[in-house]
């Protein structure tokens, strides 16, 4: 019995990860959690179920203690490096839409697309709510897309 359930546990690791050892090592600090905490299981016909949930828990844990190695370059020095400019039809096309897009659409759209900031960082920095900043974001691209796809003009 114990058997089978460390088998189903193995293969639904090993079909979470793709990886072997990392499934070895997840069954083996699920049935180390579910050990620690065997008091909390109820009703013993929910094993498996319990013993699952476990596992897909550790594994959304091994996620959050990840962390990605941080480059010692200055943001500023990102885009320093790149001479090239598009002087092609469709970026012209695109930098005299953005031109004559309104500010106030403008300007957040350019945060997030060209420096990457996220809706709730573009509200603070615009000093609006994040929902104004989505709100602001939509609607510039659909004025964009608009302009894009009309001839040009700016639509309001």
């Amino acid at each position: 019995m114990i058997t089978t359930r460390l088998n189903d546990l193995y293969r639904y690791a090993c079909w979470l990860t793709h990886d072997p050892v990392v499934a070895d090592d997840l069954v083996q600090e699920t049935m180390l959690r579910a050990w620690k905490n065997l008091d909390r299981l109820q009703d013993h016909k929910a094993a498996k179920s319990w013993l699952i949930t476990i596992l897909r828990r550790e594994n959304a844990r091994r996620f959050e203690r990840y962390q990605p190695p941080q480059s010692a370059m200055p943001t500023e020095e990102l885009a320093a490096g790149r001479n090239e400019y598009d002087t092609s039809t469709e970026a012209f096309v695109l930098r005299r839409a953005l031109e004559h897009l309104p500010e106030n659409y403008r300007e957040p759209l350019l945060l997030q697309i060209i420096h990457g900031y996220s809706q709730k960082e573009i509200a603070a920095q615009l000093g609006i709510s994040p929902a104004g900043a989505g709100t602001r974001l939509f609607r510039a691209r659909q004025k964009l897309r608009k302009m894009l796809e009309g001839n040009g003009e700016a639509v309001d």
